[in-house]
């Protein structure tokens, strides 16, 4: 089986190498991470860890970040003596976790399951517990840990309906790949019961909860809203209608209901962030289409450009998204009204947000229906109920604010699972 996966993998190689040689060359994209993916640049990091015993913890990108943090901070607080060694695979990744982990020892790339690349940083990192943040398996790095005697971990255990369909049409893969896990913590009993139906075994799963609660919890501060509304010389009262990791079809159906707003509410302002920011030109040519040129960016104010009362913000730089959702007025979270599974509605509610979104929410289906039955989360079927279910809202200020409030709520009152993931890992030190 893994001699089969290595020769897909190495076939594969062959042709994404150009693609991902031509982003290093023509846009920077890739360039700081490929070395130290492929084991490069890791060796000083690594070697002057104090002594003490090893965690690895990796979280993919952002997503990840956001929920290893406060797990971090539970593991450090009751095993001060740990080192924790913290992976990402991507750069906005790591350079979020250079900002919000507190407590890591040493910051390093996770490298390419390729065995020899595994087998060079596993040896270097010394780890006694690896664990993983939400569900990544690589085939490789899992057998070498096996190999090693590491202990390996998932924790905040996620499995989306999308993700589920794959593996069981391949379980007969992944159950041998899940063998070498030596626990699970799982989010929902859902995810759990997804797990064991791709071949972990019973015993070696948990359902924990969800530690994005506890991540987004403690990274709201008043502080935090101050610094965003001064890079954006946010006025008194300015009224904002954010819309957040927008893909392809919604921005079109976001400015039309925007143009609406401003009929009976000219002086309300429009944050446009979407999800992948190379789309930034379609958007601004949305915009342009739509005769509404008096927009900035983010990258313009960051390398200078002061706003001076734009009415519409393009936000093209990444990692921002948390912190503007702090200025909205109203929320429309992205990926929803597309078939794409829906984003972070919680990133919102922890502001205290009404949001609304679109029917696709298959990957957030547990915090929608707790936002939704709290009041502040909404969903939308088309652009005309969007407008409908804001203009309602807002003629209500009032209330909007109790909705967001009741929606915080649901954030603080799910906070904990963080503790328990760091309890888990502690027992396998």
């Amino acid at each position: 089986m893994y001699i089969l996966y290595n020769i897909i993998l190495s076939v594969a190689a062959i042709f994404i190498a150009p693609y991902f040689l031509l982003k290093i060359i023509f846009t920077g994209k890739y360039r700081k991470s490929i070395i130290p993916k492929l084991g490069g640049r890791q060796l000083r990091i690594l070697t002057n860890l104090k002594d003490g015993p090893r965690v690895w913890i990796h979280a993919v990108s952002v997503g990840e970040v956001t929920a290893a943090a406060p797990i971090v901070a539970c593991l450090k607080m009751k095993r001060p003596e740990i080192k924790v060694i913290f992976s990402t695979s991507t750069e906005t990744g790591q350079e979020m976790a250079h900002r919000f982990i507190k407590g890591a020892d040493a910051f390093i790339y996770f490298p390419l399951d390729i065995s020899f690349v595994v087998r060079k940083i596993i040896k270097l990192a010394k780890a006694d517990v690896f664990v993983l943040v939400e569900t990544e398996l690589w085939p490789n790095f899992l057998r070498v840990c096996k190999e090693f005697r590491i202990k390996t971990l998932m924790v905040n255990g996620r499995i989306s309906p999308r993700s589920y369909r794959r593996y069981l049409k391949t379980a007969f893969f992944w159950r041998k790949i899940l063998d070498n896990l030596d626990a699970a913590g799982m989010i929902s009993m859902i995810d759990a019961e997804r797990i064991r139906a791709i071949g972990l075994d019973s015993a070696k799963v948990k359902v924990l909860g969800n530690a994005k609660y506890d991540g987004l919890a403690a990274m709201v501060s008043p502080a935090l809203q101050k610094e965003i509304s001064l890079r954006f010389n946010v006025r008194e009262n300015e009224k904002f209608f954010v819309a957040g990791s927008t893909h392809e079809g919604e921005e079109k159906i976001v400015i039309r209901v925007y143009q609406d707003i401003l009929k009976r509410y000219p002086d309300f302002k429009l944050i446009i962030v979407p999800r992948h920011i190379e789309r930034t030109n379609d958007v601004i040519n949305l915009l342009q289409r739509a005769n509404l040129n008096d927009f900035i960016t983010l990258s313009d104010m960051n390398n200078g450009r002061h706003r001076n009362g734009e009415r519409i913000i393009v936000v093209d730089v990444i990692g921002e998204l948390f912190k503007v959702y702090s200025l909205a007025t109203i929320v429309y979270c992205g990926g929803s009204l597309v078939p794409k599974g829906g984003q972070n509605i919680l990133e919102a509610a922890a502001w205290g947000k009404v949001i609304f979104y679109g029917p696709s929410m298959e990957d957030f289906r547990q915090e929608r229906a707790l936002l939704e039955d709290a009041g502040c989360g909404v969903t939308i079927g088309s652009a005309e109920e969007l407008q409908r279910e804001i203009f309602k809202a807002l003629e209500n200020p009032e209330e909007l604010k109790h909705r967001g409030e009741r929606g915080k709520e649901v954030v603080l009152s799910n906070i904990g699972a963080a503790a328990r993931y760091a309890d888990l890992i502690s027992k396998h030190i």
